[in-house]
């Protein structure tokens, strides 16, 4: 049997493409005693509120048809942001370069964030190697608890 988050994911595709998006992520998670269906969008040029309730409109249609849930939850459709966390391989690929914050799960050099700009991503181990002013530091992938896009102003 498929995860929720898959078949979500496979319900919403259509609509995603049709709006003009691509689907950054899916996430069901339960907060403060709610269950919370997540999709996250990326769009070129940003998604716009408009977006955001075309895709809802479809997917809760889609969702109430096919009742993959038990029990009740909120539906949410947004942008994944500009400070998006990187989840997958092809995330890191992507923003190779760019401005990233890491958190780690356990400190190092006396501290658990280290922000710089992503240098390279090993996709065979997960490590990460980033470039803080001009040091570059590699973070072994278990160690990582977040790795996320940072707005430099």
């Amino acid at each position: 049997m498929k995860k929720i988050t898959e078949l979500t994911a496979e319900l919403a595709a259509p609509a995603i493409a049709e709006q003009g998006c691509t689907l950054w992520d899916v996430e069901y998670v339960k907060e403060a005693g709610t269950w919370y269906l997540r999709i996250l969008l990326d769009k070129e040029g940003g998604v716009d509120i408009l977006d955001c309730e075309a895709i809802s409109r479809k997917v809760s249609d889609l969702l109430d048809e096919a009742d993959p849930i038990d029990g009740s939850y909120t539906l949410e459709v947004g942008s994944a942001g500009a400070e998006r966390v990187l989840k997958r391989p092809g995330d890191y690929e992507r923003f190779v370069g760019s401005p990233v914050l890491v958190k780690l799960y356990r400190a190092q050099e006396g501290r658990k964030e280290f922000a710089g700009h992503l240098k390279a991503y090993d996709a065979e181990t997960g490590d990460l190697t980033i470039t803080v002013g001009k040091e570059e530091l590699t973070f072994v992938k278990k160690d990582v608890a977040l790795c996320r896009l940072r707005v430099e102003f």
